[in-house]
């Protein structure tokens, strides 16, 4: 009876690409023209931001300039996806277009990228939202993808484990001391929640990275309660001259 509902349901809204809507052969996919248009990211990466790096990899961990100069609180980071592009349209159509048919498909690209360091105990936690920012949008997108994430690598995922106690302005057009200083203390761990983050490793989720501050603040309310290492991972990754 499922199968048979199943397949009426294929019929009436046949699978089509996330990005263009074009007819594809299965769920979760992108055709062939949206898929040479994304850009994955593969091969040298920066270890703890997850920017594409020139090289070959042989001296070992690499790390970008920025977090050379800037050393992140958390110890290893990966992107599925650069932030231009396919990748742009997917993280936009997500974030604010309500398409959250995409979160489990993205899910599976971060999830792959995750392997090198996550364990069986870690702990999927989300970027949180707001109250008034998911009250309007309804729902949260990194949470989204981290509980995609969780699924796909048989993984335990807390929702609430981190609360973000003051509403930020939008970080478009400020600089990077900006970003950061307009982030300290927003993100706190949720009260009821740090017996459940300490002592446990924390993979961090988002839907996309550009300086990191938004992530910096969720790495030091882990930290403070206990948790660590800290990992993290975002759908896309702007980055330049890439």
């Amino acid at each position: 009876m499922r199968g048979q509902l199943q397949t009426a349901v294929a019929l009436i809204y046949p699978p089509s690409c996330l990005a263009c809507g074009a007819p594809v052969d299965g769920d979760g996919g992108l055709c062939g023209p949206c898929w040479r248009d994304t850009a994955f990211i593969d091969g040298v990466v920066c270890e703890t931001c997850g920017v594409p790096l020139l090289g070959d990899g042989a001296d070992g961990d690499a790390l970008c300039d920025a977090c050379l100069a800037h050393p992140p609180l958390w110890d290893h980071g990966r992107a599925a996806l650069l932030y231009r592009e396919t990748g742009r349209r997917l993280v936009l159509a997500l974030k604010h277009g309500d398409r959250q048919d995409i979160a489990k498909p993205a899910g599976r690209w971060m999830a792959r990228v995750i392997v090198p360091f996550v364990t069986p105990t870690t702990l999927v936690i989300p970027v949180p939202l707001h109250w008034s920012r998911l009250w309007k949008r309804r729902f949260n997108q990194s949470a989204l993808l981290a509980k995609a994430i969780a699924r796909e690598r048989g993984l335990g995922w807390c929702p609430d484990a981190l609360r973000r106690v003051r509403r930020t302005q939008s970080l478009d057009g400020k600089g990077r001391g900006e970003r950061f200083a307009h982030l300290d203390g927003a993100i706190t761990a949720h009260p009821r929640r740090a017996h459940v983050m300490a002592g446990r490793p924390v993979l961090l989720v988002d839907d996309v990275m550009t300086s990191g501050a938004t992530l910096q603040a969720a790495a030091s309310a882990c930290l403070a309660v206990g948790a660590g290492p800290i990992c993290i991972v975002t759908l896309a990754r702007v980055a330049k001259d890439t």
